[in-house]
């Protein structure tokens, strides 16, 4: 007598994304976690290892039927400060306190005197003909970061992280505003 085994599936990490929404490709996801928690074994000073803002960065193909994009970006956030903490820990062992205060310092005083300058002059433009940023979402955002960085005002990680803006012609250049954001992102998780 033969008896047959059926094989399940492993059960999804993420809910699906809801009908007639994309989501991110599951492969793809699947396969950054994995390489993530592969990296996270080794030593924060292997070169080979992810850190917290390769983490950050991390963008997936949008398909149908893929994973909700809220979920895996909430998880990808636990992921980022847990990479954040032991990166902090590693520095701190190798060189004290004092160096990782002072590398925070250093970066958030680049930022604040990036967003102290004037509105509508805090970032590049794009051409007339182009889109970017959305300047007065943009200086806003700013100054309330600048209000973070000089008196301690309340902005949480996870607003910055999920910050956006509406595009316009002649707006701020994008990749100047999302590398300054990764960068709050940094000094915030250095100091939480």
């Amino acid at each position: 007598m033969m008896t047959m085994t059926i094989e399940t599936p492993p059960p999804a990490l993420f809910p699906e994304a809801p009908r007639r929404t994309k989501g991110y490709d599951k492969n793809a996801v699947d396969a950054f976690l994995e390489r993530a928690r592969e990296s996270f074994d080794r030593p924060p000073t292997d070169a080979e290892a992810l850190t917290a803002g390769d983490i950050r960065q991390a963008a997936f193909p949008l398909v149908k039927h893929g994973y909700a994009i809220a979920s895996v970006d909430a998880a990808l956030a636990r992921i980022e400060d847990a990479f954040a903490a032991r990166e902090r820990q590693a520095v701190v062992s190798a060189a004290g306190a004092r160096e990782w205060v002072g590398r925070s310092k250093e970066t958030a005083q680049v930022i604040l005197d990036r967003l102290s300058r004037p509105r509508r002059r805090r970032f590049d433009r794009v051409s007339a003909l182009r889109y970017g940023y959305r300047i007065d979402e943009v200086d806003l955002v700013a100054e309330k970061i600048a209000g973070y960085l000089e008196s301690g005002a309340t902005v949480t990680v996870e607003q910055v992280r999920s910050v956006a803006f509406r595009m316009q012609r002649g707006g701020y250049r994008e990749t100047q505003v999302d590398a300054v954001l990764d960068a709050v992102v940094e000094v915030m998780l250095a100091v939480s």
